[in-house]
């Protein structure tokens, strides 16, 4: 899961180096991750053909994942790669309404203040950057979506494997785009529809070693590792995307206080939500050794 979660903090780096829009970039990304995969699955013999009802479940998934992905390069194309990934920290707070509704459980009132606390730190960079309005709306919507289809996911590993869930919903994601092109690159349009030579070693990369094996083994691993390991250990993502940032692109000399004030309200949320999901891990360990003893 780190190892998933580390090459994901380099997606937000080939949204930067990449210089294809934000819909290109991703129908790309989905349509080689597919292609990829798909070749593997059939080289090993071991494609898997699902029954119509079912691949329209997966391909609904890939349509949602695709729109996360044009919403999250959006926002680095509008904005940068710091801010971009801030905002993703609102998935906490969307989570924390949609999963009790999508999974019938009772919302957890401090789970929303938690998330709230965060939406302040995206706030207040919001307002000490109002030039990157476009991209914080758009790295909002790409919160809101990413709650979603994690929670699917989970319940749609009960029934297949892994590498079928991804070139199904990497399918499914691209034939959506085919479809979402016309609308939305008339509001955005595109500089060039054609990856250049160096756009399309950066997408075999990204589509290669940051979708087809990251989210393998992400998937892999939502199996087997708790939900406190899982969430601890997504929220590295974004700090490995910022550290990255800085290191590559400089964009520690454009981002002011208001910034770092900002992010700080946000790992305050986040740190405060571990220790909480720590403490209830804890006891929940001890009323289950209590038993056994």
């Amino acid at each position: 899961m780190h190892i998933a979660v580390f090459l994901g903090g380099f997606s937000a780096i080939f949204g930067k180096l990449i210089g294809l829009n934000e819909s290109l970039l991703t129908f790309y990304r989905m349509l080689l991750s597919a292609i990829i995969l798909g070749a593997i699955l059939i080289f090993r013999k071991s494609f898997q053909k699902l029954a119509g009802k079912d691949m329209l479940r997966l391909f609904g998934v890939g349509a949602i994942i695709s729109l996360h992905w044009v919403s999250f390069y959006g926002s680095i194309k509008y904005s940068n790669i710091s801010v971009s990934v801030t905002c993703l920290s609102a998935t906490g707070f969307f989570t924390s309404l949609f999963e009790p509704l999508m999974m019938k459980k009772r919302i957890d009132l401090v789970e929303v203040f938690l998330g709230i606390l965060a939406i302040a730190g995206i706030y207040l960079i919001f307002n000490f950057y109002p030039e990157y309005k476009t991209g914080m709306i758009f790295g909002i919507i790409s919160a809101m979506l990413s709650c979603i289809f994690p929670i699917i996911n989970k319940k749609i590993l009960v029934d297949f494997s892994p590498n079928t869930v991804i070139v199904y919903e990497m399918t499914g994601g691209f034939i959506a785009l085919c479809f979402i092109f016309p609308v939305y690159l008339y509001f955005f349009p595109a500089a060039y529809f054609i990856p250049t030579l160096t756009d399309l070693l950066w997408l075999l990369i990204l589509s290669g070693v940051c979708t087809v094996f990251a989210f393998n083994l992400s998937l892999h691993s939502l199996k087997h590792l708790s939900a406190f390991t899982t969430n601890l250990t997504y929220n590295f993502e974004p700090v490995y995307s910022i550290i990255l940032a800085f290191i590559l692109f400089k964009e520690n000399k454009f981002l002011g206080t208001g910034f770092y004030f900002g992010f700080t309200l946000i790992l305050l949320a986040i740190s405060l939500q571990m220790v909480r999901v720590y403490e209830e891990r804890k006891k929940s360990l001890n009323i289950w050794w209590g038993k056994k003893g």
